[in-house]
């Protein structure tokens, strides 16, 4: 390209850029400058010298080119980022006025040694003669571990150098190119010499200390959080969980409701106010979550280690919280014995007759599917109490549908049709279509049922009188059920016309 457009300044500044990856640091120098040989202002130009200038250690000359290129063109963050990291080596390397307090205590004959020990670096970069390649110059002793911290990782590699100086043999070898391996050895040790040199101008280890210091002081002052802080994730965290479990996220809500655990569990005592009550609650959180999963075992597993922290800490609502949830884990796997002991262990616990209602249903659900109808009605009728007391529409419905069907269980078909008759009006009062249907259909079922007890109480009651015709004068039973029939008749006529 050059060849074609000669003198070319962005192919300069081009080929610049290529010089200072490959550490030639002269050349891209040179480049850089002759960009700027036809045009001062241009602003690439200028970037890559400030660059090449700052790779040097040249940090005075190269904030110097930043700043030029700043003023020219204001909106390139570059230049600005170049002026800052400039200031930060300047400082880095001579120290702010405020931290750094000069002291005579000694005579200057340090600065000769130091520009004894810059000249002697200087001399390695030279091509090294017959006499120098087997022996290095003596230099300056820096201590190995000051040595390590400039060099890093590069470190082992100067130290495998410098190894392969003793194999006096392989020096004397050369590769297939001709270039003696001593030269090679020599020079990449040079090259880590100045690169470390470099690094001690831009970063010098006291600054690097005193940076780490400053950082394990943020770390300490960062891990000790503020009380507002720490309640406003508490109180954030929660919110999200529930939000994604209502939300039909439950995977999501477990996934959360995990990390936030692990991280509270984390978290000394004194930071977080209660704790291991906010543990069992994240525990309850991840059972809610895997029951929502079907994952019922791990459910299960989750509300008894809520539990299991809330005895151990004495929290009372917290027990009845995990007890309420390990219940509902039992009926849904159907080990309905369990669930109704782990219940009726909550019902001291209950606070409000609303929670009595729900509680008090619950157990008599199981104790239906057990084919236990009279503890079944027994529970429906303490549900039906708290719902009255409650003033609770809809589980007043619930209870008098749970009783009615114990009821059909025991068949007491009579009761269990008042009962039904008395659920309709209910699910009618809250406009609750589908449980219409559901209780017309129940009482159809019943009435049936109820129908046919009638006719076999009839025929035992023929059968009786026709071997006893003074009981068929004097008893007068065969007209009570007749008249039970009608009505039976009757309410079956009316659910017909409800269908309707």
């Amino acid at each position: 390209a050059l060849k074609l457009r000669a003198g070319d300044k962005h192919c300069l500044v081009a080929r610049s850029k290529c010089y200072l990856k490959l550490g030639d640091i002269e050349n891209s120098l040179k480049e850089a400058e002759a960009s700027l040989q036809n045009d001062k202002t241009f602003s690439k130009g200028l970037y890559q010298k400030a660059e090449t200038l700052y790779t040097m250690g040249d940090f005075e000359f190269a904030l110097v080119f930043y700043h030029r290129g700043y003023r020219l063109r204001p909106e390139l963050q570059k230049f600005k980022l170049g002026i800052e990291k400039c200031q930060e080596a300047i400082v880095n390397c001579i120290g702010s006025p405020s931290s750094v307090k000069l002291e005579n205590k000694e005579d200057l004959c340090f600065l000769s040694r130091q520009a004894e020990s810059k000249k002697a670096n200087q001399k390695l970069q030279i091509k090294l003669t017959k006499d120098q390649k087997w022996t290095r110059k003596q230099e300056p002793v820096r201590n190995p571990k000051t040595e390590r911290q400039l060099l890093g990782e590069l470190y082992a590699d100067k130290a495998y150098l410098e190894k392969l100086l003793k194999d006096e043999d392989l020096m004397e070898s050369s590769t297939k190119q001709g270039i003696k391996v001593a030269d090679l050895v020599l020079s990449g040790i040079s090259y880590l010499d100045t690169r470390s040199e470099f690094w001690q101008q831009q970063k010098p280890i006291y600054a690097r200390v005193r940076e780490r210091k400053l950082r394990q002081q943020r770390w300490i002052r960062d891990k000790k959080r503020k009380p507002a802080e720490v309640g406003r994730y508490i109180v954030k965290s929660m919110e999200d969980i529930d939000m994604l479990l209502t939300g039909d996220s439950p995977e999501e809500s477990c996934k959360k409701a995990e990390r936030v655990l692990k991280r509270i569990q984390g978290w000394p005592d004194d930071e977080v106010p209660n704790k291991n009550e906010l543990i069992g609650n994240l525990h309850s959180c991840i059972g809610n979550a895997r029951l929502e999963m079907g994952q019922m075992e791990a459910a299960l597993q989750s509300h008894k280690m809520d539990l299991e922290f809330a005895r151990q800490n004495e929290l009372p609502d917290a027990v009845s919280r995990a007890l309420d949830n390990i219940g509902r884990v039992y009926a849904r796997i159907g080990k309905f014995q369990q669930a109704i002991d782990t219940w009726e262990e909550k019902i001291p616990m209950a606070k409000s007759s609303l929670e009595k209602t729900w509680l008090f249903h619950e157990i008599g659900r199981c104790y239906l599917e057990l084919n236990k109808a009279e503890a079944a009605q027994n529970y429906g009728e303490k549900s039906l109490q708290s719902a009255d007391e409650e003033g609770d529409v809809e589980w007043q419905l619930h209870a008098t549908v749970l009783v009615a069907q114990a009821q059909v269980k025991l068949k007491d078909y009579r009761s269990a049709i008042m009962n039904f008759e008395k659920a309709l009006e209910k699910a009618k009062l809250i406009h609750n279509e589908a449980a219409q249907k559901a209780i017309i259909t129940a009482l159809d079922d019943v009435s049936k049922s109820f129908i046919e007890e009638l006719n076999k109480r009839r025929e035992e009651t023929t059968v009786y009188s026709l071997k006893d015709p003074d009981f068929s004068s004097e008893n007068t039973k065969g007209d009570t059920f007749e008249k039970d029939r009608e009505e039976s008749d009757q309410r079956t006529e009316n659910q017909e016309d409800e269908k309707q």
